[in-house]
């Protein structure tokens, strides 16, 4: 393994260029109904077989629901959203991005067998995943991955590893900004220390580990290890605050190590963890509010929770899929019933509505930045601001989201149309703008601790207040859409080059790229030398005990 300091890709900021293709616009809306394009569901699962066929988008009973026929297996009716009034909101802010100038596959068969990106996709990567290993310390009874299974082994070398990560930097004109190392589970690799030095090496200005975090849990020198490497932050698998979740979804109740991960991270000092819930209707539903509290409760470590309504692919009961089905609006609701309207549905944006930010803050700064270029269906997400006493309230009872949102849509726009003076106009405007501050005592902390003082532990006290609640509706094979694919900002690197949306990762790529790059069980265990940890993950997942 190359063991030299690896230089940062790129060594010098990128330009803008033509500074006149970022001048920011809003996408059509759309009409219910109307056609999309998807692909068989039993094709794919019986044959291996991707069939691209139309759906169709229409209201009925209040619900935004996807109709769609293939001619050998028929008709496949599914819930695509569960409130048609919040589907039309959520598109009013879906803003184009500049997009991908460098994809890394050539249209031949079309969308989705040529993911890698291709020249059809509309975004460049905002988090890159890479999956250090399909190995696994747990064999959870829902896993979009099928972790651990099949015999064999697919694990990329660190020579690999360390290229995918080059061609992630390599994007233009954005650089990939934040990466995950997933699987599997990462903490079972031996390598994953190094892997993190050499992203912040890079210029991943965020790395993080998407883990069960029962390593984490388990080893406090451990969790040090990782940090001093470099690591930014853990995306925690977290269904509830109850051990019936996890003996459901996970096989076992694995909540005890999970409460001591956080507490291992309080003691060295980490502050930077997001709870991830995936929402499976009957088993955990009832649990979001719940989560939250615990979340509040634990706000001087836990940034984030970002729920995750059930995706029916991988190891899953795929019958089940109407029972457990449930969408990104019934979620919201489920959370403003059970936090007793402290955190209202109607007070949700969704992803892309933040993109003129990333796009004003690269103008100001000098290069492209990133983006949030999602389909406006992929995911929503929303602040609360935490009270002295634990209270809490939704961020736009604090600040004007949406008057912000348009303050840097003019920003950008300055820019974009090449006015005169252009930075100094920009600066003006945003200094104008903390009029929509509407708590004037939160302006000024803010202001005392940041904008006049410097004091960065003042603005991380100030940050302790702030939670981020988000939702992500990942596609599986009943609710694959196309047009979503395309507008992914979530992408997983593979060694052969490809970088691949995420949802068409997990329903179509992923078990073709691991068949193609794995190897016995048997075999790596001759050229790997396993640690005792690594050959636990093999045969002697954790129960809990």
């Amino acid at each position: 393994m190359a063991t030299d300091e690896v230089k940062p890709i790129p060594e010098e900021p990128i330009p803008h260029g033509d500074v006149s293709r970022y001048h920011i616009e809003l996408h059509p809306e759309k009409e219910l109904p109307y056609t999309t394009q998807s692909i068989c569901p039993e094709c794919f699962l019986e044959h291996d077989e991707v069939n691209v066929i139309d759906a169709t988008l229409y209201e009925e009973d209040g619900k935004v629901m996807y109709k769609k026929t293939c001619e050998k297996h028929g008709e496949f009716i599914d819930i695509y959203w569960g409130d048609a009034d919040m589907w039309r909101k959520a598109q009013k802010r879906w803003y184009k991005t500049v997009g991908l100038d460098n994809p890394r596959t050539k249209t031949v068969k079309g969308c989705p067998e040529d993911c890698g990106q291709c020249p059809e996709h509309k975004t460049h990567t905002a988090l890159a995943l890479l999956d250090v290993t399909n190995r696994c310390n747990l064999r959870c009874p829902i896993c979009f991955a099928v972790a651990a299974e099949g015999g064999t082994v697919y694990e990329p070398s660190p020579e690999q590893v360390l290229e995918m990560m080059r061609n992630l930097r390599r994007n233009l004109p954005v650089t990939t900004p934040a990466i995950q190392f997933a699987g599997g589970e990462p903490t079972v690799s031996k390598h994953l220390p190094q892997y993190i030095k050499w992203a912040k090496q890079l210029g991943f200005s965020n790395v993080q580990i998407a883990s069960n975090a029962i390593r984490i849990g388990k080893s406090k020198a451990y969790l040090q290890e990782l940090r001093d490497a470099g690591l930014s932050t853990i995306y925690m698998q977290f269904d509830g605050v109850t051990p019936e979740p996890y003996i459901v979804a996970r096989g076992s109740n694995i909540l005890p190590v999970k409460k001591q991960a956080i507490q291992n991270a309080r003691e060295i000092g980490m502050h930077s963890l997001i709870l991830v819930p995936t929402v499976v209707r009957g088993v955990n539903e009832d649990q979001v509010g719940r989560i939250i509290e615990f979340a509040v409760e634990n706000r001087d470590v836990i940034r984030c929770v970002n729920f995750q309504p059930v995706s029916i692919t991988g190891r899953i009961d795929h019958k089940a899929r109407k029972e457990m089905r449930i969408t990104i609006p019934d979620v919201i609701k489920l959370i403003e019933e059970q936090t007793e309207g402290r955190i209202p549905a109607t007070e949700w944006f969704t992803v892309p509505s933040m993109m003129p930010l990333g796009r004003g803050l690269g103008f100001m700064r000098g290069s492209p930045h990133l983006e949030l270029g999602t389909h406006f269906a992929c995911g929503m997400s929303t602040f609360i601001y935490i009270n002295d006493d634990g209270s809490y309230k939704p961020i736009t009872d604090v600040i004007d989201i949406d008057r912000f949102i348009d303050l840097f849509v003019v920003i950008s726009n300055i820019y974009a149309d090449k006015k005169k003076g252009a930075s100094k106009r920009a600066k003006a405007k945003l200094a104008a703008g903390l009029r929509h501050i509407k708590d004037k005592g939160m302006l000024k902390e803010l202001v005392n601790a940041f904008l006049k003082t410097g004091d960065y532990e003042a603005l991380s006290k100030f940050m302790n207040r702030i939670i981020m609640i988000g939702m992500m509706h990942f596609q599986d094979p009943y609710n694959l859409d196309l047009e979503r694919v395309q507008h992914c900002d979530i992408n997983y690197a593979v060694p052969d080059g490809r970088i691949i949306p995420f949802c068409t990762m997990n329903t179509i790529h992923r078990s073709r790229v691991e068949k193609k790059f794995s190897i016995p069980v048997k075999e790596w265990r001759a050229g790997h030398r396993p640690t005792q940890v690594e050959e636990d993950s093999l045969s002697k997942p954790y129960t809990g005990a």
